[in-house]
């Protein structure tokens, strides 16, 4: 080879190395830049301006029989969450969100549900103990101009429950566009205790949703590495942005419920103060518990009480995450972003509020030890124990009046958790250990992190319908929208399942 020849191959080797070392570079400089600005921060930059909304109690009727009966109606609207902005949204009698339901413990319910939305939608009482057909999962979809009308007897313990959409394969988007809204059940046990219970005074609803806004309308969009689902950059609570409540009494109860689609919040007060967590999903736990810090994944509630001193005011802020997560997942699943919520305003004098009890209910989960029989469940993205949801497959079929422990692994590197209708279910173990304070009161949805595996008793009471499915699911409604659902049925001793209903679409 001559001299020329070899320098013009050297000259056209050093210019592809360069050229590769410039392209390595740009892409890591490129990856770095998404990294480093993937978090979000509203710590300190929240005005606290606007008033905390409180939704309205439903309003409702007593027929002869003694059922309670309520009116929903599905809509779409507009609302100026800045001034000056108009954003479509969906809601509930009203143009975002949905008014407080409430009910006591052996009422009889009926809820009139009408359509008024271009498509599609249900409505799935999440945390309730109810009929299948009753239950408003992907199998009773209410049509655009359609009427629905459940009817069901309360029978459980007092708790804050929530209502929401359950379309099969668009939840995630009928829900982040306003469609939620609180479902809470009293009871006479529950009555005899010294709690705050004045619903909007000392005892304030307070749902969580985190939202983007661009050019005026809510961006549904997932940015890259995302794949928990939609991830905002703002917090509406009770659908207000940069929300104060003026409060006038010693203990405060929030209701806190994580109505969003993706995001896991870390509750805590910005001076570190302890509260006192009182209930879980299902209803109050048999002693409070001291905690500085409550986790709730989406769908998981917790009833907390707050000591207010005079004069002062205090914010409920989301901290970054424990949840388990590596470095990449625990940034690109908002697990380092920290959120200024809610700002609570003490009056200058406050009225004086007892003691908490030191005991409040006694334990209605079972404990396990009664188990008939052990099943396992496998979570990896889009899939449960391999499978993607099949509207027409049932997974598991169950003997009413039984109890099982459902054994719940996460089998991928992204955080999972998992719900499971009609029932509350206790917390035996995490990862072989005792459940923390925060797990140990009856539950319907439980926070799975990455490799981690929890054991839960669950007891199904039926009625038994072998035609008509309940769900189970994660609740990060994107996992859930792309597969991550099964469904099981409850049957008399000895029967066997039938054949889910179909529907056109799905």
């Amino acid at each position: 080879m001559s001299s020329v020849r070899r320098s013009r191959v050297r000259r056209v080797l050093v210019g592809s190395a360069a050229l590769l070392l410039v392209l390595v570079l740009a892409v890591g400089s490129g990856f770095a830049w998404v990294f480093t600005t993937a978090d979000v921060s509203t710590v300190g930059v929240v005005d606290f301006d606007r008033e905390l909304a409180v939704p309205p109690l439903a309003q409702s009727r007593l027929e002869a029989d003694g059922t309670r009966v309520f009116q929903l109606d599905m809509r779409s609207g507009q609302r100026e969450f800045e001034p000056g902005r108009v954003t479509p949204t969906w809601g509930f009698n009203g143009d975002h969100l949905g008014p407080t339901l409430r009910a006591r413990r052996g009422e009889p319910v009926r809820v009139v549900v009408r359509n008024g939305l271009p498509e599609t939608s249900s409505v799935h009482w999440h945390g309730m103990h109810l009929p299948p057909v009753m239950d408003g999962g992907p199998h009773q979809p209410v049509a655009a101009g359609a009427t629905w009308t459940p009817q069901w007897q309360v029978d459980q313990p007092a708790a804050t429950l929530w209502y929401h959409p359950h379309p099969h394969g668009e939840t995630e988007s009928h829900v982040r566009r306003g469609l939620a809204g609180m479902f809470i059940l009293d009871d006479d046990e529950s009555d005899t205790l010294a709690l705050p219970r004045t619903y909007g005074v000392d005892d304030l609803p307070v749902m969580v949703q985190d939202v983007r806004f661009r050019n005026g309308a809510f961006d549904g969009s997932h940015r890259i590495f995302r794949d928990i689902g939609f991830l905002g950059d703002r917090i509406l609570v009770n659908g207000t942005l940069s929300p104060y409540r003026e409060v006038g009494d010693e203990l405060i109860r929030l209701r806190l419920l994580n109505a969003s689609t993706a995001r896991i919040y870390n509750f805590g007060f910005a001076d570190d103060r302890e509260f006192a967590l009182i209930g879980t999903d299902g209803g109050l736990l048999e002693r409070p518990a001291d905690l500085d810090r409550v986790q709730l994944s989406p769908g998981e509630r917790a009833e907390i009480v707050v000591r207010m001193r005079p004069g002062e005011r205090v914010a409920l802020r989301g901290y970054p995450l424990a949840a388990g997560l590596d470095f990449f997942t625990q940034r690109f699943s908002g697990g380092d972003d920290s959120f200024d919520i809610l700002q609570l305003r003490a009056a200058e004098t406050l009225r004086p509020t007892p003691q908490l009890p030191a005991t409040l209910v006694a334990q209605q989960t079972p404990d396990g030890s009664a188990s008939a029989r052990e099943r396992t469940f496998d979570l990896r993205f889009a899939q449960i124990n391999g499978q993607p949801m099949d509207m027409n497959r049932i997974d598991a079929t169950i003997t009413r009046g039984t109890t099982e422990t459902w054994v719940v692994r996460n089998a991928d590197g992204m955080p999972h958790n998992f719900h499971i209708h009609d029932v509350q279910f206790r917390v035996l173990s995490v990862d072989g250990s005792a459940p923390p304070a925060a797990l140990r009161g009856p539950k319907d949805t439980v926070y799975i992190g990455p490799n981690s595996t929890v054991r839960l008793a669950v007891r199904f009471d039926g009625p038994a319908d072998p035609d008509t499915p309940y769900m189970f699911h994660c609740h990060l409604l994107w996992h859930e929208d792309r597969g991550m659902m099964g469904q099981f049925v409850v049957v008399e001793p000895g029967g066997a399942a039938g054949t889910p209903p179909r529907h056109g679409g799905h």
